[in-house]
């Protein structure tokens, strides 16, 4: 249990240390879907959580992309 404690809490400082901005877009969403599927499928919810956050940020960002690219024809063809 101390290691455990020990490892939480070196990673919250290099986290902390972390110098550029996060951007948590779809992260929370997925943390809550993963966290909630993983309680109920082994009692891992914390894993869930984690798995949840990190696919909830790569289909966010894959929407983001697909906007842009959305726009950028738009603004090409001189529809707005």
């Amino acid at each position: 249990m101390k290691t455990l404690a020990l490892l939480l809490t070196i990673g919250i400082v290099f986290a902390a240390a972390e110098s550029r901005p996060a951007s948590a877009a779809g992260c929370l969403k997925g943390a809550v879907v993963g966290g909630v599927t993983g309680h109920y499928v082994g009692h891992h919810g914390l894993l869930g959580a984690g798995i949840g956050c990190a696919i909830g940020h790569h289909e966010a960002r894959k929407k983001e992309r697909e906007r842009q690219h959305e726009n950028a024809y738009r603004d090409d063809r001189g529809y707005r």
